[in-house]
Parts: structure tokens; C-alpha cells; sequence
């Protein structure tokens, strides 16, 4: 079974919103645009904002047609299957 990793993954996007604006380069748009640079740091938090929405729906959507797989029959170890 393959290991799931779509919570990490939503948390380095966000992890990576947030670095983002807090970075010095981020300071370049709000120093040339004023208080208009601050759109940047919105579309980032947004972006990643849709990006962790996407990757949980998807995994719940993958958990969903998982359960609803009939689980293979169980046989114990000195039974084979016939």
C-alpha cells in the first residue's frame, strides 16, 4: 500500500505562502507599488489557499473509493486459497 502524503504536501505549500511573504524579496512589490504591492502577497495566499483545498479533496476522494472496495478475503496461514 502506498503511504499517503498529501498532508505534508499541503502543509509545504502553505509553509511556503508564508515563508513567501515574509521573505525580504517579497518587500521589493510593496516598495515600487506602495500599498498596491500587497496584491501579490493575496494572490500567493489564495493560490496556495486553492492548492491545499485541491490536494485534501483529492485525498478524500482517494479514502472514499477505498473504503468502499470490498476488503480480499482473509485466510490463515496454514489455509491456502482453493
Amino acid at each position: 500500500m502506498e503511504k499517503d502524503r498529501s498532508t505534508l504536501k499541503a502543509v509545504l505549500v502553505g509553509l511556503g505562502a508564508v515563508l513567501y511573504g515574509a521573505s525580504p524579496i517579497d518587500l521589493v512589490p510593496e516598495i515600487l507599488a506602495g500599498p498596491l504591492g500587497f496584491g501579490d502577497d493575496a494572490v500567493v495566499l489564495i493560490g496556495a489557499g486553492v492548492a491545499i483545498w485541491r490536494i485534501m479533496r483529492n485525498r478524500n476522494a482517494r479514502r472514499r473509493a477505498a473504503a468502499a472496495q470490498p476488503a480480499p478475503p482473509q485466510y490463515w496461514p496454514s489455509e491456502s486459497p482453493r
